[in-house]
């Protein structure tokens, strides 16, 4: 007889798929569990714990600052045009008036050129003007000269007639004539004379408006004779040269800085500073560098109050004499002082304040971190001024909590 044979339940591969199912259920289990109590596992060498410490908390910001001149003049041409010849080099020590390159523009030298013949024509014109003038004064004046002789003749001709005229020596009709000349000159003299007092009234304000003219005229054509000469590019003032790169052919615009000359009187620092120091540096705080193993005495002149990326710049000026080694674009570390030092609980600085912008903090005991409220004041180069929330010599993970800052409790694994 045939033996039934009774089918097995459970095969390999079902108690496979099972036991693997129960394993992931176990885990997501275990993942929940962990979620719901929020602790996270952290190995002890891959974080900074730091200790409160409670001292003198320095109210001082480090700033990388670069050394420029207390004075720089800046080159530039107030012609564009290309460079046709350069007669000294970047770095050069140069004193006012040496020519440093010849700018070329034919375009408007042709310009200068035309018009400074054009006001070279109208100035000889007012010239001619004021000559002609001139010599109808002139004209005038021997006119009247001409007709006072010729009253002063007939005056006496008149004179004498009268007298012979009433001792009947001569004729009636011989006294008219010379009456009527002595009249006719008499007449013409009134008349000329009013007539030179109006020319020279005339004359005197032609004369005013021309030397106006001819002055602007000059001024105009010492302009133009300036610009030309000025394609030459001279020293404003003595000093170094720097930020002078000019090449044979290049293009500069008008007024485009070509260079800069440092005026040797003495240098001082220009640093950025962080954003966030914006309404605490002030005109007049005091700073620190040290130099050639010395130390120096600096103070705040100028803040510029511009954000740019995230920075605003201060200059700072030494107090006395800068040291003579200095060099424009050499860095150094400032040490800038906000106010004066106070007795304050100290942190550490560290990365987990770009996580928690330090309203709370992971605090350690016992082998586990969990987390606290905290309040923090200001900050130096070290340290974060804690203001509450925290207790001398309690522990604190300082390092970037990127990693678990979701969680409440850190259990930390030696």
């Amino acid at each position: 007889m045939d033996k039934v044979v009774q089918k097995k339940r459970f095969n390999k591969k079902t108690i496979l798929i099972i036991v693997g199912t129960i394993v992931f259920i176990g885990l997501v289990a275990y993942g929940y569990s962990l979620s719901l109590s929020k602790v996270y596992k952290a190995e002890a060498d891959k974080i900074t714990i730091s200790k409160v410490q409670y001292g003198d908390f320095e109210d001082v910001v480090l700033l990388n600052a670069s050394v420029v001149p207390l004075t720089s003049v800046i080159v530039s041409s107030s012609e564009g045009g290309t460079v046709a010849q350069i007669f000294t080099e970047n770095g050069a020590t140069v004193v006012a008036g040496t020519p440093l390159l010849r700018i070329a523009n034919p375009n408007a030298l042709s310009n200068y050129t035309s018009s400074e013949t054009s006001i070279t024509e109208q100035i000889n014109q007012l010239r001619k003007l004021r000559l002609d003038l001139e010599t109808n004064q002139r004209i005038m004046s021997q006119d009247m000269m001409d007709i006072e002789n010729s009253l002063r003749t007939s005056t006496r001709k008149y004179k004498i007639d009268s007298a012979l005229f009433s001792k009947k020596v001569i004729t009636k009709e011989e006294f008219n004539t010379s009456s009527q000349d002595y009249e006719y000159y008499q007449g013409r003299k009134a008349l000329l004379k009013q007539a030179v007092k109006q020319e020279n009234q005339s004359r005197v304000m032609q004369l005013q408006q021309i030397e106006v003219s001819i002055s602007r005229m000059n001024e105009s054509l010492q302009t133009i004779r300036q610009n030309i000469e000025n394609m030459t590019i001279k020293a404003p003032v003595s000093g170094r040269l720097s930020s002078y790169d000019p090449i044979i052919g290049k293009s500069y615009g008008a007024n485009e800085m070509l260079g800069k000359i440092d005026v040797l009187q003495g240098y001082k620092l220009q640093a950025g500073v962080d954003e966030y120091y914006l309404n605490r540096v002030k005109e007049g705080q005091t700073a620190q560098c040290e130099f050639n193993g010395k130390t120096y005495s600096l103070t705040v002149r100028k803040v510029i109050p511009e954000i740019i990326a995230g920075q605003f710049q201060v200059e700072l000026s030494f107090e006395g004499k800068s040291p003579d080694e200095l060099r424009r674009g050499l860095s150094m570390q400032v040490k800038l002082t906000l106010s004066d030092n106070s007795k304050s609980l100290l942190l550490a600085q560290g990365q987990f304040f770009q996580s928690t912008g330090g309203s709370w903090v992971f605090v350690v005991k016992d082998g586990k971190a969990s987390k606290r409220n905290v309040k923090i004041g200001r900050k130096n180069y070290l340290y974060y001024e804690v203001l509450e929330g925290l207790q001398k010599d309690e522990e604190v993970i300082t390092s970037s909590y990127d990693q678990f800052n979701q969680y409440d409790v850190i259990e930390i694994n030696k």
